[in-house]
């Protein structure tokens, strides 16, 4: 079966498609808005790994509106959110049988109810797996630790595919640089740069 698994090149996407590689046909896929090349890190890393890589473009009208969210809300959460649901939502109407992500246990955000779950699944007849919800962030680094090559630091020097870099990006031009820092906590990335012990 044909698994669309969406991609930005860090340890937790990285991990779920180790998990999934004796199930699936997995596709890393990295959706971006066109703003930065980004993806580009995303696609080195699938190259890495050997995992077959797409990107798509999502409408940056959904990027302009989170950030819009972001800057009302003073916190990335909720836009990070509508977007991980969006860039859900295209990939599952690609033609996989199966769409998933990075998500894990203990995410705040990105997460996925139950119900928008079951809706996805419905609406686009596929599965929608979520191989880390049972891992906490732990279990996830004693594995990544175990097994991925990464590289990590402050999340505005690491450059991975997801959505945050071109949503500060985005949040630059039409708010200022001060906005990106008023917005977005200060935090950890991590890029993935191969495998330590798969052959």
């Amino acid at each position: 079966m044909e698994l669309g698994l969406l991609y930005s090149g860090g340890k937790d996407s990285t991990l779920a498609a180790l998990l999934l590689d004796d199930f699936y046909d997995v596709t890393l896929v990295t959706a971006h808005f066109g703003v930065t090349d980004d993806w580009k890190h995303a696609r080195d890393t699938a190259e890495a790994t050997g995992f077959d890589f797409e990107t798509v473009e999502l409408d940056r009208d959904t990027a302009i509106s989170a950030v819009e969210r972001m800057v009302e809300d003073g916190y990335p959460r909720n836009g990070i959110q509508q977007v991980h649901l969006y860039a859900l939502e295209t990939v599952a109407g690609m033609r996989f049988d199966a769409v998933a992500d990075g998500t894990r246990r203990d995410d705040r955000v990105p997460t996925v109810s139950r119900a928008q779950a079951q809706s996805l699944e419905d609406r686009y007849d596929i599965d929608y797996i979520v191989p880390l919800s049972g891992f906490g962030r732990g279990a996830v680094d004693r594995l990544v630790t175990a097994n991925l090559d990464v590289e990590s630091g402050p999340s505005d020097e690491i450059r991975k595919a997801d959505y945050e870099a071109e949503l500060r990006a985005i949040l630059t031009d039409e708010h200022g640089t001060d906005a990106v820092d008023d917005v977005f906590p200060a935090h950890e990335q991590t890029y993935v740069t191969g495998f330590l012990t798969r052959g």
